[in-house]
């Protein structure tokens, strides 16, 4: 009589977001004090093993080993070669001002400044796959609070390609969150701009970076720059981006310390005084950052008396953050508008921020300078991490 074994085993790896079958996230957040995302993705990497025998008659036995996943990660390929990109996982980093100078305020009621933007580690995560709709986008996030509609500048910036190049691909785009919001990092204009990005990748890149660049101008001030290679001084409204090799060391640690308050941008802009603000040329600072690296004089931000009146207490945690680093930071400063603190030379905070209880909610994370090569897009350095626990999960889709 012919008998049959059959042996299958099933082992859990780390793969990419193409191959992967099960995604998840969670955590526990006794503390409170800041964001951390535990990504848990399983392969099935599967074999079966088939033996057989006759026991009667004692012939050969016959053995086949067949691994399923190998075969279907090839049928998978053929149908990508076939049927053109249907899926794209791309990270979505945010920046930190290193100086910010607002130099005039125009007529049409916007200011003119000049900054040193420069990309870092912390992102977000954003999976777009094609949608059969021809009439609407799709998007859900891990993050409560953030609008799914088009008030989002995802949604927005896929309505802009769209209008611009006349092509019809929907999509269903998932946000996984990392970046504060309202923190002066620039995660929303981030977003829109890897969003671009993929929808042109999508489309078979029929628009080039320059054109990318300049179409983002219409939805944001801060989205242009993310279109440079990671380094820009940017003037205008931030619009004129002038794409400069980093003058900054990639190894260079920082921490990032933004309280559970937000900065209203407009709110700031409204209580700026021009007269009151720093007169440094910003070109000036720009060099002895080239030659010197950073240090605490060349890191201006004309927006931080004006924030500090919108939040009183962000001003206390700068001075805290400089007097209990006791040097280990080359320099603190704001962010953007705010309210995010900066301290750069060190990945660690100050310990008091661990442990006085108005600090309990804060969003902690370690950080550092990064840029993307030419033609392509960000990649998340494996060492860039959050500090401490994330907040409670939830997840938001808009079905409508």
């Amino acid at each position: 009589m012919a008998s049959c074994n059959i042996l299958c085993s099933v082992k859990p790896q780390i793969d990419s977001f193409k191959k992967s079958c099960f995604s998840q996230s969670w955590s526990n957040r006794p503390h409170g004090s800041s964001y951390f995302n535990k990504n848990f993705q399983f392969r099935r990497n599967s074999f079966v093993i088939v033996k057989a025998s006759d026991s009667r008659t004692s012939k050969k036995q016959v053995e086949i080993t067949y691994n399923p996943e190998e075969k279907f990660n090839k049928l998978a390929d053929e149908v990508d070669r076939e049927a053109g990109l249907s899926r794209l996982t791309l990270f979505s980093p945010c920046k930190i001002n290193v100086f910010l100078r607002i130099t005039s305020k125009r007529d049409d009621g916007y200011h003119d400044l000049a900054s040193l933007f420069h990309v870092i580690s912390l992102g977000d995560k954003i999976k777009f796959s094609l949608s059969p709709s021809k009439s609407k986008d799709r998007l859900s996030t891990n993050a409560a609070g953030v609008p799914l509609d088009e008030r989002n500048l995802i949604i927005k910036a896929l309505n802009l390609y769209r209008k611009k190049t006349g092509t019809d691909n929907y999509f269903w785009i998932h946000l996984d969150k990392k970046v504060p919001t309202g923190a002066g990092l620039g995660g929303g204009s981030s977003n829109a701009a890897t969003t671009l990005w993929a929808a042109n990748q999508f489309s078979g890149c029929v628009a080039t970076e320059k054109e990318l660049q300049e179409w983002s101008g219409e939805i944001g001030s801060d989205i242009p720059f993310f279109f440079s290679h990671g380094a820009a001084y940017c003037t205008g409204r931030g619009e004129v981006v002038q794409d400069i090799p980093s003058p900054i060391p990639f190894d260079i640690p920082m921490v990032l310390i933004k309280p559970q308050q937000a900065c209203s941008t407009a709110e700031v802009y409204k209580r700026f005084q021009l007269d009151l603000s720093s007169k440094v040329d910003p070109l000036s600072l720009l060099e002895k950052i080239s030659t010197s690296g950073i240090s605490q004089d060349v890191c201006v931000n004309d927006l931080e008396p004006p924030a500090f009146e919108v939040l009183p207490s962000l001003k206390r945690l700068k001075q805290r953050v400089i007097a209990a680093g006791r040097g280990q930071y080359d320099a603190v400063f704001m962010s953007g508008s705010g309210s995010t603190i900066v301290g750069v030379g060190s990945p660690d905070p100050p310990q008091f921020v661990y442990d006085d209880e108005e600090y309990k909610d804060v969003f902690l994370s370690e950080a550092s300078f990064i840029t993307r090569p030419a033609n392509e897009w960000y990649v998340e350095p494996v060492s860039g991490s959050t500090i401490g626990d994330q907040p409670e999960f939830s997840t938001s889709f808009d079905m409508s």
